[in-house]
């Protein structure tokens, strides 16, 4: 288990090249350069990234942590998760800029719907955690 979590810290590396593929998918494809595609590409990529961090951390795992007096790690997790996926929707916000005549032209919410609400999820746990932490302070 130790490998896939190794993996998942690393995984923002692909982002850039994976953006990269879908923008030569845009330009030089007759089928796949449309808006539907496009949008449940993205969303299949979301949902990997989604399943790929909660291996990385999950609520059992937290709360093991916090139970153990592993706070600032479960944090530390957490805080690793939400970067991740906040660097894939940068990428993917980078890239569009790169798109001739601004054909990306989707609302973020048909793209990201299930990404951002894991991410606010994980800001609701860190906020906890942080809490908890701060207490055992006192």
């Amino acid at each position: 288990m130790e490998d896939s979590g190794k993996d998942f810290t690393t995984i923002h590396e692909l982002f850039v090249p994976i953006m990269h593929i879908i923008l030569l998918i845009w330009n030089k494809s007759k089928f796949y350069n449309t808006p539907p595609r496009l949008v449940v590409l993205i969303r299949e990529i979301c949902n990997a990234i989604i399943n790929d961090a909660m291996h990385f951390v999950s609520g059992r795992d937290i709360f093991d942590l916090i139970s153990s007096e592993e706070t600032t790690e479960a944090c530390h997790k957490l805080q690793v998760t939400i970067d991740v996926c906040t660097k894939f929707k940068d990428a993917y916000f980078e890239y569009k800029a790169q798109v001739p005549g601004s054909g990306w032209k989707l609302t973020t919410n048909a793209l990201f719907v299930r990404l951002d609400s894991f991410l606010e999820r994980c800001h609701d746990i860190l906020h906890l955690t942080n809490t908890i932490v701060q207490f055992n302070k006192l």
